[in-house]
């Protein structure tokens, strides 16, 4: 296992009992001392922390968007995202099992470890340590958030995107159903007709394919460049960041 020494250096924390580093980093597939009871400690922490950070950083977001913003935070992928940015697969301890089956690379784990620590840190230095290392690590998260986007997915941007330009909602066709009942494909066409825009996409269920479908609508209606007229507020609300990706859904 690479030296601990390390890891620390990478969270900006040194523990002064090294045996609250190593619990936090012992999934239950390795003993019964594991890191379950921190896991939980942290994911506390980390939601109290991260919920004064977005406070304190947009004063005119509602409680509202605060909380869907703080739910994208906190989530699996982001904590996953963070562990692997500290080679958290690098330290942790694993039931023969979990090894052979590579559970060091699994997000959910990575994250489960990632919240242990923030709990580790908590019991070791205080809350004043632990919410230290949260607010560095989540520091890039936070540099990239978006307000107005960031855990919105591409059917509630579209139809904000719309809004702003005082035209109708799209327009969601299912055009074909395709395969056997158990692995369907669905392929959805999405119509602005006022932009003159219509696009198809298809998707293991209809949702997903709508969302697809508009994605790409999104990035037509953007290369179109600001509304005419309107409001600059309004011509302002019409530039949205796309999400990363639109996760396939069962029907």
């Amino acid at each position: 296992m690479t030296s601990l020494a390390n890891l620390e250096s990478a969270l900006g924390y040194r523990f002064n009992d090294q045996a609250f580093l190593d619990q936090a980093l012992t999934h239950r597939s390795h003993n019964a001392r594991h890191n379950e009871r921190f896991e939980f400690l942290g994911d506390s922490v980390l939601n109290f922390v991260v919920a004064a950070l977005l406070f304190d950083r947009f004063p005119k977001v509602d409680e509202g968007d605060l909380s869907r913003l703080r739910a994208n935070l906190v989530k699996q992928s982001s904590l996953a995202e963070i562990a692997q940015s500290l080679h958290l697969s690098n330290f942790l301890r694993l039931g023969e099992g979990e090894l052979k089956s590579g559970g060091f690379r699994r997000p959910s784990i990575l994250a489960d470890a990632l919240e242990a620590i923030f709990g580790a840190v908590f019991l070791d230095g205080g809350f004043d340590a632990a919410q230290s290392v949260v607010s560095r690590l989540y520091a890039p998260l936070l540099a990239k958030v978006d307000p107005k986007t960031l855990g919105k997915d591409p059917k509630t941007l579209l139809q904000e995107l719309l809004q702003g330009r005082k035209l109708d909602l799209p327009q969601y066709t299912v055009v074909a159903t395709r395969g056997a009942a158990h692995s369907q494909m669905f392929d959805v066409e999405c119509a602005v007709p006022k932009l003159d825009l219509k696009v198809s996409a298809s998707g293991t269920s209809r949702r997903a394919a709508e969302q697809l479908a508009a994605t790409e609508i999104i990035a037509l209606i953007q290369a179109m460049g600001p509304a005419k007229g309107g409001s600059r507020r309004a011509r302002k609300n019409t530039q949205l960041s796309l999400p990363v990706a639109v996760p396939q859904e069962n029907k």
